[in-house]
């Protein structure tokens, strides 16, 4: 069993109902119905700027917006001054459509087509991260059929000894970046194709990073890597992306990053370097995603029915895994473990009960939260569930069962909107093609 969780700790409570921006959720609920998703703007506004305080000056923060493509949040890290990180020609036109300025955007991610490819160029983007030798030969390809120089860097996949988090994603094999023993030759490679302008490097390591000693780690690694690169390019390094992998808690036995040992190793390591010819110029880079838009978000739900099967207590919510499969454990989780998640409007009142929050989906994989203490529930009441402003919506399989997708709502300082409306009952209809059919003679 576990304790009920407290709401999280930019979401205070009054008379025992949650408030989320200085607004009701339950208020947010009846404006909106449930189930949705609400972002406290004020709070992702504090994560940029004690992220900001915690990087050397010469840091640049690129939002990685896959975390969460919502343009409120565009909008808001642009006008910080951040740039934007993508990963597919979709993301690239959302990033635009928001007021980014084409050279302010990083493309990366493996299995680029031809033609997204051709789109960033067109567009005059900052940087194509390349992810493979055939990559840099199709860059080469369409940056002369254009007539121009694609800006070129290399995503690294680093040895073993530089990984760590909660999701491991290099230092062993994989689909992402160009593996560190072998980076030599891709630098070769783009050294002699006059159509390929070499901008620098991206380190491509793991994510969900809770330890700042082992982010420390990585960008010292990725200091000696570019130190490597520069010397074999015999030019000062223009760019080096240390990647995102910030994390975030969202567990009873997690800690949040320590920011102010992240920002005396990071003044430590630019020290280190200070004066060195080959980073001389270099523009510094980190992708945060999860750290900036993961806190921002709670996931709303109402409780439409209570059942008892064999002695277990099961609530069964609107909501489920077709908005949120992150917290149903389907997203990268071996064992399930619970998001944070209350009951909105019972905050006052101690567990009762251990249930199973469960969805409106037929599987069993639709479960919420399994052996939670929760106090005693009835149906209409509202379950929040905290940590939802990244890979929350935009990484769940909202055609399943064609449900209708649901709501954002944008809250700050009292005030409400809505920044995505409802789907609709057939929406996913509009995507499928009439097939005339003739009778056979």
């Amino acid at each position: 069993m576990e304790t009920t969780p407290q709401p999280a700790e930019h979401f205070p409570w009054r008379d025992g109902e949650l408030l989320a921006g200085g607004c009701l959720v339950r208020e947010l609920a009846k404006r909106y119905q449930t189930p949705l998703f609400v972002y406290d703007g004020e709070v992702a506004g504090k994560k940029w700027s004690t992220l900001r305080a915690a990087l050397p000056a010469r840091f640049e923060i690129c939002y990685s917006m896959k975390a969460n493509p919502q343009p409120a949040f565009l909008r808001l890290f642009l006008s910080k001054g951040a740039g934007i990180e993508i990963a597919s020609a979709g993301e690239l036109l959302q990033a635009l459509a928001a007021g980014c300025r084409p050279e302010k955007v990083l493309f990366a991610g493996p299995g680029k087509s031809e033609a997204e490819l051709e789109l960033a160029l067109q567009k005059g983007i900052g940087e194509i991260h390349a992810e493979s030798l055939t990559e840099l030969g199709r860059l080469g390809k369409i940056a002369r059929k254009l007539g121009r120089r694609a800006p070129v860097a290399l995503r690294i996949n680093p040895s073993g000894e530089a990984q760590g988090g909660a999701m491991r994603m290099g230092g062993k094999p994989a689909p992402f970046g160009i593996d560190e023993e072998s980076f030599e030759e891709a630098l070769d490679h783009v050294a002699a194709d006059a159509a390929l302008d070499f901008r620098g490097l991206h380190l491509f390591t793991g994510t969900q990073i809770l330890q700042h000693e082992i982010l420390l780690n990585q960008y010292r690694r990725g200091i000696e890597i570019g130190r490597r690169a520069a010397e074999r390019t015999r030019k000062p390094l223009g760019t080096l992306d240390f990647g995102g992998g910030l994390g975030i808690p969202y567990f009873a036995n997690e800690q949040a990053l320590d920011l102010e040992a992240l920002r005396i190793g990071l003044a430590e390591l630019m020290s280190s370097i200070e004066g060195d010819e080959q980073f001389r110029a270099t523009r510094f880079l980190i992708e945060p995603g999860r750290f900036l838009a993961g806190e921002c978000g709670i996931y709303l739900t109402a409780i439409t029915d209570i059942k008892v099967s064999r002695g277990k207590k099961f609530l069964i919510v609107d909501g489920g895994m077709h908005h949120h499969l992150a917290a149903s454990g389907n997203l990268g989780q071996t064992i399930k473990r619970n998001y944070p998640i209350a009951i909105a409007n019972k905050l006052a009142e101690p567990a009762r009960e251990t249930v199973d929050v469960v969805g409106p989906l037929c599987t069993p994989l639709d479960v919420l939260a399994r052996n939670v203490a929760l106090p005693a529930a009835e149906i209409g009441d509202l379950v929040a569930i905290f940590q939802s402003g990244a890979y929350a919506r935009t990484a769940s399989p909202m055609a399943f069962l064609s449900h209708p997708s649901p709501p954002e709502v944008w809250v700050e300082k009292g005030e409400h909107r809505l920044v995505r409306r409802r789907g609709e009952i057939g929406d996913f209809t509009r995507d499928i093609c009439a097939l005339e059919v003739t009778a056979a003679p």
